[in-house]
């Protein structure tokens, strides 16, 4: 068979049909003084832009987190917070008063946000999923004698109740100046528009506004026509598929560009256990709103019976196809990982779901994860994000264009996956060139033919291979102050301000790929692949990152930096987090065009990083496993924890002395079996299923350290009806079959180092 090739690879802009306009939402309703709305696109401060929203549900987290964990999204271009309310959190008890103290203080968390510079959509219910117990109702409203979920009296007036809690903690924080720019009403109703309504109205009521309303939209969901905002998403993977299921359509669609935004994927399962059907059609989007994202999935949840696990790349390509279809907006959902408050509060069988998930751990893989540890999707996302950054205001007006030689379904992978936004006469090609399972071959003997109006562009000069792996924004007649960049076959990271007053582009290789960039005046710039490469043209620059530095860039308030550690900029510092001694961050000067390292003066070691071996002291041996601990709906059951205590593995786990005296401390474990459950002074703190990974666990202060650690481990049976990725599937010590094990545990400790403007780096 020979090679796929990709030529020719044609495109015809195809400008707006629709006149713009503007919708009664945040317009005449509801105006405020920094949000609007158009058919289009959204606006901050009367621009257009595109907003970017992370998942961050507060209530499972502990509250000293929070700030730590609004920093690392502020720094990876998150501009939204997004975060459900639980009301089985707050009120498990109908006699008692909803609890908002603690890690419950909703107002607390919407005036972090607001320190941050974070804008906060609400997601209220009452009915949330989350993979929480009841979907978030407590049992005494699950088991209460109404119709929920509709318009039944008795129904409503119990959610009266919860809304004016809401509201309630939230006095002088609604309104025109407000910070909460979202209020997203129920979630995954599909034929109950009236009843949307009649929320809106009542949480309006209560006392709560915004300019936007939402609600999901996918699953061709019926939605009262101009009343709320649509919301849609995209998955790579996802567990809520039997464990015999080959990786479904409804994922591998997103890996390719396309006009079409429902998912009939998304909450399939809980449309079905409620006895409805997946649609055989497919919801549009109202002409009356653009497209918008609150769920392309940042990660993936483990339920028992299926473990997805998916790799940063395999994040950011859906993503990057989203904004290539001409997403208005970037929603992810998880952004930040985090753990159940409580124990039995989260999504099971014994409650009725199809699925049984972890009974704390909601870690999701997100690019932040429950411990705070940052993940390789934090980096692949934050150079979309920084791009977004830089020509969102550009971007947001111009539509998508797909192809004129479109893939010939989900199974093709000879045609090149590709998609323009542009004006007219600049723009953005977006190609993707990755996806999990089932991967891509490179694609040789690509050129691009733009037909742009009564114009065209040809690029590049030469033939090029699309290697896998690439996910890429290739801008071209991108004005960067008075120079003009033709094209680029690399990406647009972000555009920085010079002190003389011109421009810099920074772009970043692909990985394998040659990067060319062609300015207007017939210069055709060939960087080498291994060193960051400068092209000043009077006051302007072009700068180009190698693909192996990609991921070590930061865009913070308009300042560059490459560190390998998490890194924060607020006000005249730049604050990281060392976890293992390396290099310094360094600091790109836009005025000698050259990156800057910052190295320490004036030291004041207040703890060293590093990581220290934890002692494992096996006290129990494994019982041989069961194939199987029951089934609910043809999905397998997870075992209980008594089954674990009598039939699992048992380790103490001594934490070295020193470790304990550090302020903040987190427990690495590299353990294979079936499912763990981590003990602290005889309770439960933390559980996992296996899935291949390590695991992290954030211990807290040191005046929170556990006297005794028991990590208990039950082995995993050969014929357990459980998807797991292959990587998972064997011994990752043994090359066999996966018993009970634990090959090593690390406490790990991070400094906190101080960055100044002035270029000094202090580590305090």
């Amino acid at each position: 068979m020979n090679p796929p090739t990709t030529s020719p690879l044609s495109l015809t802009h195809r400008p707006w049909t629709a006149a713009q306009t503007r919708p009664t939402m945040a317009n005449l309703h509801d105006q405020h003084t920094r949000i609007g709305l158009t058919t289009r696109y959204l606006e901050r401060d009367g621009a257009p832009y595109i907003p970017v929203s992370g998942e961050f549900h507060f209530s499972r987290v502990p509250r000293r987190d929070w700030a730590r964990r609004l920093q690392a999204m502020r720094a990876g271009g998150i501009t939204t917070v997004a975060t459900y309310v639980f009301w089985i959190h707050h009120q498990p008890q109908s006699e008692q008063p909803p609890d908002f103290a603690g890690h419950l203080d909703l107002a607390a968390f919407v005036e972090l946000c607001a320190a941050h510079d974070l804008d906060v959509v609400l997601r209220i219910g009452p009915w949330c999923h989350g993979e929480v117990r009841n979907g978030g109702f407590p049992d005494w409203v699950q088991n209460a004698p109404v119709q929920h979920r509709t318009d039944d009296p008795p129904y409503l007036e119990l959610v009266r109740g919860w809304f004016t809690a809401i509201a309630a903690q939230l006095p002088g924080r609604f309104g025109d100046t407000s910070r909460i720019i979202g209020i997203q009403l129920e979630i995954e109703i599909y034929d109950q528009p009236q009843h949307i309504l009649t929320l809106k109205r009542m949480a309006r009521d209560c006392g709560m506004s915004a300019p936007l309303w939402m609600a999901t939209g996918w699953g061709s969901a019926e939605l009262p026509p101009d009343e709320v905002l649509p919301m849609y998403g995209g998955y790579a993977d996802g567990f809520w598929v039997d464990a015999d299921a080959d990786w479904d359509p409804t994922f591998r669609e997103h890996y390719f560009f396309s006009h079409v935004w429902d998912d009939p994927g998304i909450g399939a399962d809980i449309l079905l256990m409620n006895g409805g059907q997946r649609p055989d059609s497919r919801g549009t989007v109202s002409p009356q709103f653009p497209p918008v994202t609150c769920e392309l999935g940042g990660g993936m949840a483990t339920a028992y019976h299926r473990r997805p696990l998916l790799s940063g790349a395999d994040i950011a390509a859906v993503a990057n196809a989203k904004i290539g279809n001409g997403s208005a907006w970037q929603g992810y959902y998880m952004y930040v990982g985090g753990t159940n408050p409580g124990p039995g509060l989260q999504e099971s069988q014994s409650t009725g779901y199809p699925n049984d998930m972890p009974e704390f751990d909601y870690d999701f893989h997100a690019p932040v994860g429950a411990s705070g540890r940052l993940n390789e999707t934090h980096a692949m996302l934050r150079r979309q994000h920084a791009f977004l950054a830089a020509v969102g205001s550009r971007l947001a007006t111009m539509p998508s264009s797909l192809p004129d030689r479109m893939p010939g379904g989900v199974q093709d992978k000879e045609v090149l996956r590709w998609a323009v936004r542009s004006d007219g006469t600049s723009g953005f090609v977006f190609i993707n060139c990755h996806q999990p399972h089932d991967p891509l071959s490179p694609l040789p003997g690509a050129t691009f033919d733009l037909q742009l109006g009564k114009e065209s562009l040809s690029f590049p000069d030469q033939p090029i291979t699309i290697f896998p792996g690439t996910v890429a924004r290739w801008p071209f007649r991108l004005e960067v102050g008075k120079l003009t960049i033709q094209w680029a076959t690399a990406s647009l990271l972000t555009l920085l301000d010079r002190p003389v007053g011109g421009t810099v582009a920074v772009l970043t290789a692909e990985p394998g790929a040659s990067v060319a960039v062609a300015l207007e005046d017939g210069t055709v710039l060939r960087p080498p692949n291994d060193q960051v490469f400068v092209h000043a043209v009077g006051d302007d620059a072009v700068v180009v990152l190698p693909s192996a530095t990609a991921d070590l860039a930061w865009v913070v308030d308009g300042t560059l930096y490459l560190s390998a550690d998490e890194l924060d900029a607020a006000d005249d510092d730049v604050v990281t987090w060392v976890r293992t001694p390396g290099p310094p961050p360094q600091i790109f000067d836009t005025d000698s065009l050259a990156f800057v390292s910052l190295t320490p003066t004036e030291p004041t070691v207040r703890s060293h990083p590093g990581r220290r071996p934890v002692t494992a002291e096996q006290l129990q041996t494994a019982k041989p496993p069961a194939p199987g601990y029951g089934s609910h709906q043809g999905r397998a059951s997870a075992p209980g924890h008594e089954m674990l205590v009598n039939e699992g593995a048992a380790f103490r786990l001594q934490l070295p002395s020193e470790a304990i005296a550090e302020s903040a401390l987190e427990l690495e474990i590299d353990w294979v079996g079936d499912v763990a459950v981590l003990e602290a002074d005889g309770r439960v703190i933390a559980d996992r299923f296996w899935d291949g990974t390590s695991w992290t666990v954030d211990l807290g202060p040191a005046e929170e350290a556990p006297r005794e650690l028991i990590l208990r481990v039950l082995p995993l049976h050969p014929d357990a009806q459980v998807w797991l990725d292959p990587s998972a599937r064997t011994d990752p010590q043994e090359q066999g079959l996966i018993s009970a094990a634990v090959y090593s545990a690390r406490a790990v400790r991070h400094s906190v180092a101080a960055v100044s403007a002035r270029r000094t780096w202090i580590t305090r």
